[in-house]
């Protein structure tokens, strides 16, 4: 429960930034855009998905299932699978990736 009360604070913390309500896709798709530190540019809906992919990988590193390679020639960063995911329901998958998006907000200040 100190997990999701943890959340709903970094929720609210951004949506005052933002000025709006934000998910959970919202806040990896900012993450991802942090992450990539491109700024303001157009993205096409395949590069959206490797944002949210950035996103992913950054917060799932610290807990060992994704290692940082570096940038390739674009400046995307990318990352290598170090261990799979064990097979868990949505709940739990959800349950994992607000555990690491708290964690990810108590050491990082997101840019507008």
């Amino acid at each position: 429960m100190e997990t999701e009360f943890e959340y709903q604070n970094v929720l609210k913390q951004i949506a005052k930034q933002f000025g709006e309500d934000i998910d959970i896709q919202g806040l990896l798709f900012i993450i991802g855009l942090q992450e990539l530190g491109k700024g303001k540019i157009k993205l096409s809906k395949n590069e959206k998905l490797d944002v949210m992919h950035i996103a992913i990988c950054t917060l799932l590193s610290p807990y060992g299932y994704y290692e940082y390679e570096g940038l390739d020639k674009d400046g995307w960063p990318h990352w290598k699978t170090m261990e799979n995911l064990p097979p868990l329901k949505p709940a739990q998958q959800q349950e994992i990736i607000k555990q690491a998006i708290v964690e990810y907000f108590k050491t990082v200040e997101i840019q507008p």
